[in-house]
Formats: structure tokens, C-alpha cells, sequence
């Protein structure tokens, strides 16, 4: 088995067109500046053709050499920054220090690159990627062709093109994502993997051995829900689609704006799920879906639960009781907490949930399947959240949300 990679690795590595090497990195003519955004209320928006590098053309007079010419303006993410140089390079940098230098077809590796940066050829393809959201983002800006395998098989998809691509041979499943099936990876001669913040230290190990670059998607660091969405714009660098990738952002940003003109509800909002082994885990405060209930017009309930923490929290049925009792909405995390597809099976999980004003009320609402599969639509997320706290007893459900009966 092992001399078996071995041999596939001497293969692979005659065509590697991604390297990641160590060393501090050499500064080009112009460094990427550490990892910055403004606020929505600092700054303007950029149209796609500002955004856009200077030079859609390459420009043979600056082959081999990083020039600078502007930087890519974000309005909310904070975990990426993307300079344009002449001749369209493009340097991205994450905020876990990763850098990509990205070399336009038919141009040569720049002298000054940085020595520690992956470096991608254009045009991009052979991507495996093993995050859902890091998929729906490049495929909503026409770029799915780019990716050819992925740790998630054909019947946990739900974006209709990635099950496409499955099903044609054009994407193909090379296992779980705690355990892939390193033989196949080497067999189809990607060098650059992109991974949530889940890649395990084992697999990045191994990975790195068999010489395949990886990029750590930050999108989950993020403070403001819609910034997950503007990650859109880093792999629009990548594959040159940032009018794509600006016109997916700006999409989701108009969603907010008008929910921004409405009156606040101020109506509480329960977020949480219980496992099958009856475990109950709540949304912190700080968590983005909480922030999408405020950006809905509404309050989370466990406002004072985990604050400046993300994800969830384990808490006891009493304690989250104690919280959220009264909360006049309930959003349960659907595809975690036992699939309930009535209002009978989520009683099933506790006793004590009987006795929430929500669900007396009837205001009881699930998330549906494929809610975080998908980064692209955050923005049609928290307009279902704002439809939810308007809506009168004959709305049963929303694009992403569905009320139990």
C-alpha cells in the first residue's frame, strides 16, 4: 500500500502546478497588508468593474514580475484580502496566514513571489473541495466545473449541480472527509485541496505528504452573516468570475437593505436542536444565526448564553428553559435535532417543551435540509427569519423554514 502511493506521488509531482514551501515570504512591490475590512458603514460597496483587475489581458511586458495595482474592497469579511497586481496576478491572503498567488494563463511564476505561497495557474481546475458552503459559493458563480472531487457523496447534496456532476462522472466522491481515500486523491493528480475549519490533523498531514496545498475556507470565522457570503469574491479571483461573484453578494446585501426599512418585531427567537441521545444544544450569542435574527428585526432569546462565542452550546433542559420559555419563536436546527416532521414527533424529544409559549402558540419552525449546505443565499436566509416573526397563522412555510403542525 505504501510503496504504492509512493510511486503515485513520484508521478504526480512531475505535474504540479500548486506548491506550498516553507520560509517567511518575500515581499513583492507591494505586500499584501494584513488581513482588513471596513463596516457596511465605512464602506462603499465597489461595482464589479472596480473590483476587477485593471488588465483583464495579460500583459507580457510584466510576465515574471508582481506590480502592484489595487486591492480588492470588502464590505463586511474581514478573514481575506485579495491584491491585484499588472498582468493579472493576484495575491489572496487568509487570516490563518495562508497566501495564493494566482498566475494567469500563459505567464510565468514572478520572481518575488512569495516563498510560502500556494501558487495556482490559471485556468484553475482538478479542485478537491470538502466543505458544502466553500461548493455552493463556487458553484453560484459558474465555476463548479473546477472542482473534480469532493468528501461528500451524491445523496447528502442538495444543490441540484452538484448531484449532476456526481451523477455524470464529472465530480467524484472520494470519501469521508475524516477519511478519504488518499489512493484515488493521488490517482487524479489535484495539488490543492480546499477545507472548512474541520480538516483534521491527521488528514492535513497526510495530504501535505502526498504534495497537495491546502486552503483553509474561513467563512465561519466570520462576524457578520452576510461576510460568508462575500467569500464568493476570494474564489472569484481565483477563476476571474468577480462580476459573478459580485453580483451573488449584492444579491443577498439587497435582502437586508430592505429589511432594514421595515419596523423591528423585536419578537424573541429560540434557536436550538436535540440530538438523539437527547443532548440539547443551543446557538450562542454570538453565533451568526443569532446575528441573523437581529438583522431579521427580531431578539435572540439566549442573548446572555455563550456570548463572543460562535456555534452552540450544551445545555441542560432546565437552564434552557429557564431562557427560553417565553421566547415567542422557536427555530429548530432541523437535519441535527431527530428530523421531526410534526409538531407531535418534536415533543417526542422532551417533556418540558410542551410547556414554551412558542409552541402554544404554534410558532414552532424548522430549518429545512439543506440550510447549511448552502452560503450562497444568507441573505434569503434572514428574509425567511423576517417573513417568520410577520408571518399570520396561514403561512406555513418559507424557503428555508417550515412551521410544524
Amino acid at each position: 500500500m505504501q510503496k504504492k502511493i509512493v510511486s503515485l506521488m513520484i508521478a504526480v509531482s512531475l505535474t504540479v502546478l500548486t506548491a506550498c514551501q516553507g520560509g517567511n515570504s518575500a515581499p513583492a512591490q507591494t505586500a499584501a497588508e494584513s488581513v482588513s475590512a471596513q463596516t457596511a458603514e465605512e464602506t462603499t460597496v465597489p461595482s464589479a468593474a472596480e473590483s476587477a483587475p485593471d488588465d483583464s489581458v495579460p500583459d507580457d511586458s510584466v510576465d515574471g514580475q508582481l506590480i502592484f495595482d489595487h486591492s480588492m474592497e470588502l464590505q463586511y469579511a474581514k478573514c481575506f484580502s485579495v491584491d491585484y497586481y499588472k498582468g493579472g496576478y493576484k495575491l489572496a491572503t487568509i487570516s490563518d496566514g495562508t497566501k495564493i498567488l494566482v498566475i494567469p494563463e500563459g505567464m510565468s511564476v514572478p520572481a518575488d513571489a512569495p516563498q510560502d505561497a500556494i501558487l495556482l495557474q490559471q485556468p484553475i481546475s482538478n479542485l478537491m473541495v470538502s466543505s458544502t458552503p466553500v461548493t455552493s459559493l463556487i458553484n453560484a458563480i459558474g465555476a463548479l466545473d473546477a472542482i473534480s472531487l469532493t468528501t461528500y457523496d451524491v445523496d447528502s447534496w442538495y444543490i441540484d449541480e452538484v448531484k449532476d456532476a456526481l451523477t455524470n462522472g464529472t465530480l467524484t466522491y472520494v470519501g469521508d472527509y475524516k477519511e478519504p481515500d488518499f489512493e484515488k486523491i493521488t490517482a487524479s493528480g489535484t495539488t490543492c485541496a480546499i477545507y472548512s475549519t474541520m480538516l483534521t490533523e491527521d488528514v492535513a498531514a497526510q495530504l501535505k505528504q502526498l504534495g497537495v496545498s491546502i486552503i483553509l475556507d474561513q467563512s465561519s470565522e466570520e462576524e457578520h452573516p452576510l461576510a460568508r457570503v462575500e467569500w464568493a469574491k476570494l474564489y472569484g479571483a481565483l477563476f476571474n468570475r468577480e462580476e459573478e461573484a459580485e453580483k451573488v453578494f449584492q444579491t443577498q446585501v439587497a435582502y437586508l437593505d430592505e429589511i432594514a426599512k421595515a419596523d423591528r418585531s423585536d419578537k424573541s427567537v429560540a434557536i436550538f436542536y436535540i440530538t438523539s441521545k437527547g443532548a440539547l444544544y443551543a446557538r450562542n450569542a454570538d453565533d451568526y444565526m443569532a446575528k441573523m435574527v437581529d438583522l431579521a428585526g427580531g431578539k435572540y432569546a439566549l442573548s446572555d448564553v455563550g456570548v463572543g462565542e460562535s456555534g452552540t452550546i450544551k445545555m441542560e433542559f432546565e437552564a434552557f428553559y429557564d431562557k427560553a420559555r417565553d421566547a415567542d419563536y422557536i427555530i429548530y436546527i432541523w437535519s441535527l435535532g431527530g428530523k421531526p416532521e410534526s409538531m407531535e414527533e418534536f415533543l417526542e424529544r422532551a417533556d418540558i417543551l410542551s410547556e414554551m409559549k412558542a409552541v402554544k402558540e404554534g410558532n414552532v419552525w424548522c430549518t429545512t435540509p439543506d440550510y447549511f449546505q448552502i452560503s450562497d443565499t444568507i441573505g434569503s436566509m434572514v428574509n425567511d427569519i423576517h417573513l417568520m416573526l410577520e408571518a399570520d397563522e396561514s403561512t406555513d412555510s418559507l424557503t428555508y423554514l417550515k412551521r410544524l403542525k
